[in-house]
């Protein structure tokens, strides 16, 4: 391979080549057994990108939609989860006082404080000063509604989002599948 073009790669790469402008697009479809799936990516070839993507979905057995066709089935929020074991009144009060949107206690003990994505940082903060420590904590698309899945239709769904997470422009994959494992 030529040394220029390995060069015109890097450059490329490091956004320092002129001429090239990154798009933020996403790409929204369906999954097995009806799950929603969204795709965040950052790409300097759309056409390449709307290509890549179509090809994981009808590859693996999901369906590409438009625009808008499940991004309603989202809820744009800050998530914070904690370990169980956490004391949920002291936990529910100063994330309320904080100014969190909702405090969920998970079957399996864990709580978790829903944001709005705005004022995840702030409250990540004033529940850090409050002593308490999240495990996990990101803004993110959660879905309004989960589709459990399980045996055949869980491997396939699995390979899908692999694939779609395997892309070069993609950035981030959210779903309703919940895989269970």
């Amino acid at each position: 391979m030529p040394k220029d073009k390995i060069d015109n790669a890097i450059k490329k790469g490091t956004g320092e080549l002129e001429g090239v402008s990154y798009e933020e697009i996403r790409y929204e479809g369906y999954g097995i057994g009806g799950s929603a799936v969204m795709v965040d990516c950052l790409t300097d070839n759309k056409t390449r990108t709307v290509a890549d993507v179509r090809h994981a979905f009808s590859k693996y057995g999901g369906n590409m939609g438009t625009d808008g066709c499940v991004s309603f089935q989202f809820k744009h929020c800050g998530q914070l989860l904690f370990a169980p074991g956490t004391s949920e009144d002291a936990l529910m009060e100063a994330a309320l006082e904080a100014g969190a949107e909702d405090v969920v206690t998970n079957d399996d003990g864990s709580i978790e404080v829903i944001t709005g994505p705005w004022e995840f940082t702030t409250i990540k903060e004033a529940l850090e000063k409050a002593g308490f420590s999240a495990e996990f904590g990101e803004v993110t698309m959660k879905p309004e509604n989960v589709i459990e899945l399980a045996g055949d239709e869980a491997v396939r769904m699995q390979k899908l989002l692999d694939a779609l997470e395997g892309l070069d422009d993609v950035q981030e994959v959210y779903t309703s599948a919940e895989i269970d494992e």
